[in-house]
């Protein structure tokens, strides 16, 4: 396709997760390259929505009409999960221009195009997302950024019966391990410092996890690699021995949902409370200061008081550092709003609550410990970066140069309204 002559000024706005981020990275690479300009003042906007809940689409809705709003001439684009799986929310809305779902993704700037010269005659592209087979390579460096997600997997076949997800990505599917390798190597050049692995369920990945990480570290010099979301299941002997290798960096997010085996039957996860129990602690043996964040639903469908204490309990007596507590709530399309035990908005809420007080209370005490501790960071920008245990870092007087690493010794902790940080 020939470069646009009118280069119009887009911005891409992300929502959701880190695969999401990395879809982020391609399509601005691939907007740029037919002749488009990133700008922070924008004519044409591109939605790269979510769709993990019925809120998440709500948002984006409330976004494009303050854009609208805004500015009344641009160019609305929506695209991602929440164009795949709630189109009709979208195509129902004034406002938005051209509805692209991820089954069409990978030919957005060309759709743009066409859009522009007025040659489109609909306004909606989508397809039977499962009969997608390719995972559009060599996205997650957005501009300005130091590090960079690395797409491996896209795709899910658990098919949980709270998750949309499935219907807005498709089936599992992998990049090969020398395709992977190919591009830490083309990241590093560069100048990434930090290389995320990052997928739907990474765990899935079809040419082995382990695998895939022990070339990365062997056949590549990138100088930090980070693991996304795994299920206990998936934490071996073998994956945790790569930890070994310092560039791989100490920290595990962990997507458990609940730590109460009926919950976790009823929810389809193929794992139970004493699975998660396992992970935890083989993690505590094996990496005692390792960063392990962990993903959990308060008030999923048939949770009464009982399996909420007891999952409650269960976490209060188990080795990690924080939690992230999603109070459930009904998404249409999934098997979970047919479960009977629905409960109160404010019993789930108020589960939630208490989830979180206890993360809260977990997490600035392991923060604390954190001070006189030696941390290897990653300079970001605006006087902060992140250790390689996914600390945040700040900073006052030190002048470091973006995209480094340095040692740095915390001596204080920090609560502010964007989050916690250790202090230098």
């Amino acid at each position: 396709m020939d470069s646009l002559n009118t280069s119009i000024p887009f911005q891409i706005l992300n929502y959701g997760c880190k695969v999401n981020t990395y879809d982020g990275g391609l399509l601005e690479k691939r907007l740029s390259g037919a002749g488009f300009l990133l700008r922070n003042e924008p004519k044409l906007y591109i939605l790269n929505t979510c769709a993990v809940t019925a809120e998440a689409t709500k948002e984006a809705v409330r976004t494009i009409r303050k854009i609208r709003m805004k500015s009344p001439d641009c160019v609305i684009v929506v695209t991602g999960c929440g164009a795949q799986v709630d189109t009709d929310k979208f195509q129902n809305l004034p406002g938005v221009d051209l509805i692209v779902a991820n089954s069409h993704k990978g030919q957005i700037e060309y759709l743009v195009h066409e859009y522009l010269g007025g040659r489109l005659k609909e306004r909606v592209f989508k397809s039977n997302i499962f009969k997608k087979s390719d995972l559009e390579e060599g996205g997650g460096l957005e501009e300005g950024h130091t590090r960079s997600f690395l797409k491996i997997q896209d795709g899910c076949n658990s098919f949980c019966t709270y998750c949309v997800i499935p219907f807005a990505r498709g089936k599992s599917r992998s990049l090969t391990v020398d395709s992977l390798i190919h591009r830490t190597r083309q990241l590093v050049d560069e100048g990434v410092k930090e290389v995320v692995l990052t997928g739907v369920h990474i765990g899935d990945y079809e040419f082995g996890l382990e695998k895939l990480v022990e070339e990365l570290l062997l056949k590549t010099k990138v100088e930090r690699l980070r693991l996304t979301s795994l299920e206990p299941v998936e934490i071996s002997d073998r994956l945790m021995n790569l930890f070994n290798d310092e560039r791989l960096c100490p920290h595990f997010h962990m997507s458990i949902q609940s730590a109460t085996t009926s919950i976790l039957t009823r929810m389809k996860r193929q794992y139970d409370a004493q699975a998660v129990e396992d992970s935890l602690n083989q993690i505590a043996r094996k990496q005692p200061n390792a960063f392990v964040g962990m993903d959990v639903i308060a008030g999923f469908p048939g949770e009464g008081e009982d399996e909420f204490l007891e999952t409650y309990r269960r976490l209060e007596r188990l080795p990690w550092t924080r939690l992230h507590v999603f109070p459930y709530s009904e998404r249409p399309g999934t098997y979970a709003v047919r479960l009977d035990g629905q409960n109160d908005r404010a019993v789930v809420l108020r589960r939630a609550d208490r989830l979180r007080e206890l993360s809260q209370t977990r997490f600035q005490k392991i923060a604390r410990e954190q001070i006189g501790r030696t941390k290897k960071v990653l300079v970001l920008k605006n006087n902060q970066g992140i250790s390689r245990d996914y600390w945040a870092i700040k900073w006052n007087s030190q002048n470091f140069s973006t995209n480094q690493e340095v040692d740095l010794i915390p001596n204080g902790v920090e609560f502010a309204s964007s989050g916690l940080f250790l202090t230098i």
